[in-house]
């Protein structure tokens, strides 16, 4: 079957706003039964079944409204259809249902068509205008057929008042005059029946003898006409909602030959209870495939199957801007495509009315990172069975996010994924995992998604998404819907074959809409880039100097109000990578060196100079025009060692960890290796909150979740809520929360959105000596931060708090640390020491230092901190 089309300078006429063209056909071939394809293979059938042949009516009979009833009204149930669009034409603007085609004959003449919905039934008025027709309108008859599929089946129609023989499956209908040179024939259709094509030709006496000739359009096909669906818009993609009642699909694919919309009016069907074969002249418009239905018509879901390469796909593909979605049969399916549908509905409607969302500021954000399934899995949440792990258990622990004193959540990904690899090799982007809902429900998931949003920001809390746009799971639909989605495989690139080409206009433009639709959706504050570095590729796998997409996003008016922030980490390689990201200085980054310089100095090989350069907000990075507030700054996450395991483990294959076992390999009953690893915690839970930047908590670190040494992310366990009742995980939950009530209340110094000013801080050695600053041996470092020296001016009402003194020793010996002298009325207060005992070795209140006491003793790998207060008496 082959179809064409040509545009002609004709106007449209009756006030319809049309766009003029020619539309012609083959599959309705006119010149004798045996040659019509829309009769093969059929004659023989009874009235119940096909009919074939034609149907000759009474000449003289004047303008007749045929209406047209199907045998089966509820056919949709019973019979598998397929709508071949063949017909060269482009739907014209939709205005009060009125759909109108012009086509051009193979005489010169001119034809429309006009097709309206009104009172429940379609219209379809065909106007013939000649000033040359030979013989009178009584000669010239529309023979005509309907059809849904590729022209082997014809719909069996009932028609009133005629005695069928079972040999007929086409009408002739005769055209009345209607002016000089202007013929006209009009039918109608119950409403049952749309949608269809209907496919006819023209045909007149020439003499006596009742020979005929026929009329086609002047590239010798069949006229045919869409009836109940149009060709819709191609803008926007994915499942839209007109306004006049009907709804559009859009589907961007450059290779598809041919695209077939599936519609399912069932929830167990395996087989579509209607296929439109998409026309490529009538429901194409660049690379964009697209078309209407009313939305009354009985389907409740959708789907795709595309023609690429001479081969049609027999998998049914999931809409990539499909918004709610659910699982369906396995059926026949490859395992290699998951199946699912886009549901014909708007996502229910949500009242945000008493929602207060937080607006915190960069700079205020103590950020809490979990993975929804495994946060409340553990049967030690005390859930009722099959009820863990989703968005609605999230809230059930907001006690949990208060205790700790954290403002925003980060969301591992939560977007459909391949659940062999795990949340970072998602399939589709505009919908959360049904494995966060009630199963078998999309419209519950999203809603609870959108109240756990709510509830978390009416308790003040953010939450911002991970999100994995680089690259997608094997069984993603795109890959199949065009290949183009995809970058050229080169360099280092040639082991992942489903690297997105996320540079590339079309891929782009998916991206930013999946972006704008959690945010306007489901009220998102901020997104996590996973794999940042590879936003930077171009098509064959290029570093580009201003990636579209990084730009786009940093200055679209929607996601630059919120937070955006590049992780290097890439899931594909289990590795981070040192980029230089572009940034227009609205993008954030997760902080890699921060983590690095901390382990390192900890663990008694870093430099001195590293770890003053991460606790004033890591310069080296965000000098170039952003802050510390831009820093995101984390000790462990979701991959590699746990915090306890990094304080547990440090064999050779774990090197990259730059992790240290205190002195003895995995589990020890060794009281001194247990006391240095809890020293080493708490060490490294004080130099992230007392850094410029936002400290960033990985789930489980609270209560020493253990992984047994293992750095693969899929050895994480869900969380153990009994470890939150162990005396660590009770002493390490008290002294997280005391360090995010002490950096929200220091805000002057430890919460700034600029760097530091070279006098609000002085630096020390031992003995108040300058500090070694590349002197590898040396594992001490001071600082005082001046509270004066920013602009603290309220030192005069009483108890109020002045400069900050912390030390940080990562030797194996104790360190005489000599306090610098306070501000003046002023005595040092301890606040906490790491190497003291549980409770003591914290507080809110803290310790004054003795009258006359000059130097304070810490013990070998420990961090101590002052402050400068006004006595209480």
């Amino acid at each position: 079957m082959s179809v064409n089309v040509a545009l002609s300078p004709f106007a449209s006429q009756n006030g319809c706003h049309s766009i003029s063209f020619t539309m012609q056909s083959h599959c309705f071939g006119c010149c004798a039964v045996a040659s019509a394809k829309l009769v093969a293979g059929m004659c023989g059938r009874n009235a119940k079944g096909m009919i074939c042949g034609w149907l000759k009516l009474d000449a003289k009979d004047q303008k007749v409204h045929e209406v047209v009833r199907h045998a089966r009204r509820n056919s949709y149930q019973d019979l598998r259809l397929r709508a071949l669009a063949t017909s060269d034409t482009s739907v014209v603007q939709i205005t009060k249902k009125v759909s109108s085609y012009q086509f051009r004959t193979e005489t010169g003449d001119h034809l429309k068509v006009l097709v309206q919905n009104k009172n429940d039934k379609y219209s379809l008025h065909v106007e013939f205008q000649s000033l040359q027709f030979p013989g009178s309108e009584n000669d010239l008859v529309m023979s005509w057929g309907l059809f849904r599929s590729d022209s082997s089946c014809v719909m069996p129609l009932d028609y009133q008042g005629s005695t069928l023989d079972g040999k007929h499956a086409t009408k002739e209908t005769p055209f009345t005059q209607e002016s000089s040179s202007t013929l006209s024939v009009e039918l109608d259709f119950e409403s049952s029946l749309v949608p269809f094509y209907v496919s006819f030709l023209l045909k007149s006496q020439i003499d006596s003898d009742m020979k005929s000739s026929e009329i086609r359009s002047h590239r010798k096909t069949s006229f045919v006409v869409p009836v109940g669906f149009g060709s819709g818009n191609p803008i926007p993609l994915g499942l839209s909602f007109l306004a006049d009642g009907s709804l559009n699909f859009a589907l961007f694919s450059r290779s598809a030959e041919r695209v077939v919309l599936c519609l399912y009016n069932g929830v167990k069907t395996d087989k579509p209870a209607l296929e439109i074969d998409l026309d490529p002249y009538v429901n194409k418009s660049g690379d964009v495939w697209h078309a209407s239905i009313n939305a009354t018509l009985p389907f409740e879901s959708y789907g795709y199957r595309c023609k690429i390469a001479d081969k049609v796909q027999e998998h049914l593909l999931l809409d990539p801007y499909a918004k709610v979605i659910r699982d369906v049969y396995a059926g026949s399916q490859s395992s290699s495509l998951v199946t699912c549908l886009g549901q014909l509905f708007k996502e229910p409607p949500f009242d945000w009315g008493q929602e207060v969302r937080p607006g915190l500021e960069m700079q205020e954000l103590i950020v809490y990172r979990l993975n929804v399934m495994r946060f409340s899995k553990d049967k030690s949440c005390k859930l009722p069975n099959n009820d863990g792990g989703t968005f609605s258990r999230v809230t059930e622990k907001l006690h949990h996010f208060k205790n700790l004193g954290v403002n925003a959540i980060l969301l591992e990904p939560i977007f459909p994924f391949d659940e062999q690899k795990g949340p970072y090799f998602p399939w589709h982007f505009f919908c959360p995992a049904s494995q966060y809902g009630s199963p078998g429900d999309p419209v519950s998931l999203t809603t609870s998604m959108k109240e756990m949003v709510k509830k978390l920001h009416n308790n003040g809390l953010e939450v911002f998404l991970e999100v994995v746009f680089t690259h997608t799971a094997e069984c993603s639909a795109l890959r199949v819907i065009d290949n183009s989605y995809y970058r050229v495989k080169t360099g280092d690139d040639l082991g992942n074959e489903n690297a997105l080409n996320c540079n590339y206009p079309v891929v782009t433009q998916m991206i930013l809409d999946s972006l704008r639709h959690w945010v306007i959706e489901y009220h998102i504050d901020g997104f996590c880039f996973i794999n940042a570095s590879s936003l930077l590729r171009g098509f064959h796998g290029e570093f580009l100097s201003r990636p579209p997409l990084v730009e786009a996003i940093a200055f679209d008016p929607l996601l630059s109000k919120v937070k955006i922030i590049a992780d290097s980490w890439d899931p594909l390689e289990m590795k981070s990578k040192e980029i230089l990201f572009p940034h227009w200085k609205k993008w954030a980054e997760i902080n890699n060196k921060f983590c690095c310089d901390v382990r390192n100095f900890l663990r008694g090989e870093g430099l001195p100079s590293n770890l003053a350069t991460r606790l004033c907000g890591s310069g080296d990075v965000f000098l170039d025009g952003r802050g510390p507030a831009f820093s995101f700054n984390f000790i462990a996450r979701n991959f590699g060692l746990s915090l306890v395991d990094l304080v547990s483990f440090s064999s050779k294959k774990l090197a990259t960890e730059l992790s240290w076992n205190c002195g003895e390999e995995g589990p020890t009953n060794k009281n001194a290796v247990l006391e240095r690893r809890l020293k080493q915690i708490r060490n490294f839970l004080f130099i992230l909150f007392i850094s410029l930047g936002v400290p960033v908590l990985n789930m489980g670190d609270e209560c020493g979740q253990s992984s047994g040494g293992s750095p693969a992310y899929g050895d994480r366990k869900p969380f153990d809520w009994n470890a939150l009742r162990t005396c660590f995980g009770t002493q390490t939950v008290q002294f997280i929360s005391f360090l995010s009530s002490l950096k929200k209340r220091r805000s002057d110094l430890l919460q700034k959105r600029n760097f530091l000013r070279e006098e609000s801080i002085e630096w020390h050695g031992s003995n108040q000596s300058p500090p070694k600053w590349d002197d590898k041996s040396s594992k001490f470092l001071a600082m005082t931060l001046k509270a004066n020296a920013e602009g603290f001016e309220s030192l005069s009402v009483p108890n109020m708090h002045g400069d900050l003194f912390a030390a940080f020793n990562g030797a194996d010996l104790s360190e005489s640390v000599t306090l610098p002298p306070p501000p003046a009325d002023m005595v040092w207060f301890r606040l906490f020491d790491t190497a003291l005992p549980f409770p003591g070795f914290f507080s809110a209140d803290g310790a004054p230092v003795e009258d006359g006491l000059v130097t304070y003793e810490m013990q070998s790998h420990s961090c101590a901190l002052f402050e400068a207060r006004r006595p209480s008496g």
